[in-house]
């Protein structure tokens, strides 16, 4: 039975889900790493990763912050399981956990930094999350969301029309699933609205010219791995179809005469204090 609070559940525990989140953070991290100077960490600081799937964030924020303490936190048991293991180095200053980003296990305050990237458009009520983000941080820490948003990529057409595959694709599997695949750009508005001060909204820029096509392909590929039957059901566009566009994408990205861009918002609120 699927979860009702975490339909893409089987997407999320599919070998494919490896390789995209590997893939996302290579192209991903170098433009917000940056951004970890605005929270002024210091040796005492804790930082709780919400949603960290396999942990590749999680392990690139304890590496580039040695003094802090990481927690990294899913609904998922395999996912902890497999980021136990890959990231068990850096442990016990860098641990993992099994919980409900619904219904966190932690205390109130009691976080420097609370991060939840790649989580929120793939869940129902997505606001109730940020709610439990905002609850576990301490006054004056911060809250670091990278919120997904599909209809902010932007691929040059060929026989087909890439619109087409992010609007029939995400957009409309998202509604069937009662969830939201352009809450990206809601996200600043909901933080708002749970008081957060000193708001910000930052662009990482996953383009054809920032990141390697190859790694910016790997991960169109576990997409289509993972999506194109998901996709298709209860949809007008077959899996076969699907898997077309998906190809397509795929070629123009590698095709160095073609552009291709995602754009991927971050958003960072401080919890007042």
């Amino acid at each position: 039975m699927v979860d009702p609070r975490n339909p893409q559940a089987a997407q999320m525990a599919d070998e494919s889900m490896v390789r995209t989140l590997a893939a996302q953070v290579a192209c991903i991290w170098p433009q917000e790493e940056p951004l970890l100077a605005r929270y002024s960490l210091d040796s005492a600081a804790r930082v709780l990763d919400v949603g960290c799937g396999t942990g590749e964030f999680t392990r690139r924020v304890a590496t580039a912050e040695p003094q802090c303490e990481v927690l990294g936190v899913d609904i998922l048991a395999s996912s902890i399981d497999y980021a136990r293991a890959r990231h068990a180095a850096l442990g016990p200053r860098l641990r993992f956990a099994t919980d409900d980003a619904f219904q966190l296990a932690q205390p109130d305050g009691q976080f420097d930094l609370v991060s939840c990237r790649h989580v929120l458009q793939a869940v129902p009520e997505p606001q109730r999350i940020l709610a439990e983000l905002v609850r576990v941080t301490r006054p004056g820490g911060w809250v670091h969301v990278l919120s997904e948003d599909y209809s902010m990529l932007h691929m040059m057409s060929g026989p087909l029309v890439p619109d087409r595959l992010w609007r029939k694709g995400p957009v409309e599997y998202t509604l069937r699933t009662g969830t939201d695949a352009r809450f990206g750009r809601k996200t600043w508005s909901q933080m708002r609205a749970l008081h957060l001060e000193a708001l910000q909204v930052d662009y990482v820029i996953v383009d054809t010219l920032r990141v390697p096509r190859e790694t910016f392909a790997d991960i169109i590929r576990a997409w289509r791995d993972g999506y194109a039957k998901p996709l298709a059901d209860g949809s007008t566009v077959s899996e076969a179809e699907f898997r077309e566009h998906f190809d397509q994408v795929i070629a123009s990205i590698l095709n160095p005469d073609d552009y291709a861009v995602w754009m991927v918002p971050i958003i960072s609120g401080r919890k007042p204090g």
